[in-house]
């Protein structure tokens, strides 16, 4: 048998004599010949099987979709083909042939894909993402080693809430009641007046009875924490984290956001500085008559949009019926059913509108920023924001408040350009015992759980602070994502726990 090689290193190989080794994306017949397009995870490509070699020739013939298999040939160098080679196929070899695989070429339901998540992660839309994904969380985690940052492995289990009880998921912990983490940030704290520069990453959870297209209950973060570190240096760290994950996408991966189809203009204007305004500015915005005249003209726009894409789903069904090659209906059916999908996101969007135009109009200052808002807010500017300055009482207990207004705190949220909501959450942490000792005790809180976090105050305290940046949502919108249960391999939603 030829050398093994992989699909992506198919150009150093040309004009001799591979074997791959992967599974059957697809293939189409034409005369005498068989084209089989394979895959191996590091890309795709088109394998030539002609009936002058009967015994390759059969086999590739009878093989099904997702199939086993291994293939010999010759490689061919060839512009028109996928990753710009082909092979000459000589010998193919069945690991494990199939015949009914679930997830056939046609179109399927968002809810069948999900139940076949374990299956549907071998499409090529979806390797993309993953591949995206990847690439984004070893970006960050490069430029934090790069920076003299320290990785601190956090605790998933922990005593008591750091956002709020209310979406704290409990475990038994041999007879008593602790939670799944919902932010690594309070051990970080101590881990940074040890270190002075930390970061953590891993799972959080959050358990919030949400089914918006933003929401996870169980996601992952990148939180940095640093010593010393006031609110404008935090949003400086944040700036430039952002700025390195997106340009690092854009230099090696271009090629999967165009499998993703997603408009690479967008992020390129991601570049320092992003626009920063308060709390008090964002809710102006909301307020502002131009901002709402746009928006009202957006929602026409859509309106029109919505009504052509109707009526090209009529045409459609059409030629479907009138359709007589099967590839043909096949083709038509996932077109058919793509449309139907973006119909009926776009008309939850244009039902949505008035009332969230009519909401913003209504929003009342201290209220904290929701999903809505902030897609309000982003569509001012083409690229990240940072609004600080959020209202005190909207905000953590560990915040510190600002000394020019007690009733704002030193804080700071990224909102994502085109919709796509919070990417960074951030904040100065009060430092002072007293001070933290009196927000635990407004709030209700027991503050037996946290004397080792009010020991960091007791001991050395010192101004710091820091930030998490959610890979989901952050992937959502690198990738141009409708829903962020793509983001990530085997999704948690409310609801869903398979597979």
């Amino acid at each position: 048998m030829p050398p093994h090689a992989q699909i992506r290193d198919l150009q150093s190989h040309a004009g001799r004599e591979v074997t791959l080794r992967g599974w059957l994306h697809g293939k189409r017949s034409g005369g005498k010949i068989v084209f089989l397009l394979v895959r191996d995870g590091t890309g795709l490509c088109q394998c030539v099987v002609e009936a002058s070699t009967p015994e390759p020739y059969d086999l590739a013939k009878r093989m099904g979709q997702e199939s086993s298999l291994t293939v010999s040939g010759v490689v061919r160098r060839d512009d028109r083909a996928p990753g710009g080679c082909e092979l000459a196929v000589t010998a193919v070899g069945e690991i494990q042939s199939v015949d009914t695989y679930p997830i056939a070429r046609k179109a399927h339901g968002v809810d069948f894909l999900m139940d076949h998540r374990h299956l549907w992660l071998r499409s090529l839309r979806q390797t993309a993402i993953l591949r995206v994904r990847h690439a984004l969380i070893r970006s960050a985690r490069e430029f934090f080693d790069s920076n003299g940052f320290t990785l601190i492995d956090t605790p998933i289990l922990t005593p008591g809430a750091a956002e709020g009880a209310g979406t704290l998921f409990p475990v038994d912990y041999f007879g008593d009641e602790v939670y799944l983490a919902q932010t690594g940030q309070l051990y970080l704290e101590s881990a940074c007046m040890a270190l002075g520069r930390v970061y953590c990453f891993g799972p959080t959870f959050r358990a919030e009875k949400s089914k918006t297209r933003r929401h996870l209950t169980e996601f992952w973060m990148v939180e940095p924490e640093i010593a010393f570190a006031e609110l404008g240096e935090l949003m400086d760290w944040a700036e430039r984290l952002v700025c390195h994950m997106v340009q690092d996408v854009l230099r090696q991966h271009r090629d999967d956001l165009q499998t993703l189809g997603r408009d690479v203009t967008a992020l390129e204007r991601v570049f320092p500085p992003f626009p920063r305004i308060t709390y008090t500015e964002a809710v102006e915005l909301l307020h502002a008559p131009h901002v709402h005249e746009r928006l009202a003209k957006q929602m026409e726009e859509r309106r029109t949009t919505l009504n052509q894409w109707i009526g090209e789903l009529a045409r459609l069904e059409e030629e479907e019926r009138t359709a007589r090659k099967g590839w043909q209906q096949e083709k038509l059916a996932e077109q058919i059913q793509a449309l139907r999908e973006n119909i009926r996101d776009l008309e939850v969007v244009v039902g949505n509108m008035p009332r969230h135009m009519a909401d913003a109009l209504q929003f009342e200052w201290g209220r904290d920023l929701g999903g809505d808002e902030e897609t309000i807010i982003s569509t001012e500017f083409d690229r990240p924001v940072i609004i600080t300055g959020y209202p005190k009482r909207a905000k953590a207990f560990y915040m510190k408040p600002s000394p020019a207004n007690p009733d704002v705190v030193l804080n700071m949220d990224m909102i994502a350009p085109e919709g796509y909501g919070e990417i960074i959450g951030g904040s100065q942490r009060e430092d002072n015992l007293a001070v933290l000792e009196k927000k635990m005790t407004e709030e209700g809180m027991d503050p037996a759980p946290y004397q080792w976090y009010l020991d960091l105050r007791r001991y050395g305290t010192v101004p710091h602070g820091g930030f998490g940046l959610g890979i989901e949502r952050t992937v959502a919108w690198i990738c141009g994502l409708k829903h962020i249960r793509e983001t990530i391999p085997f999704p948690r939603l409310m609801g869903r726990m398979q597979p």
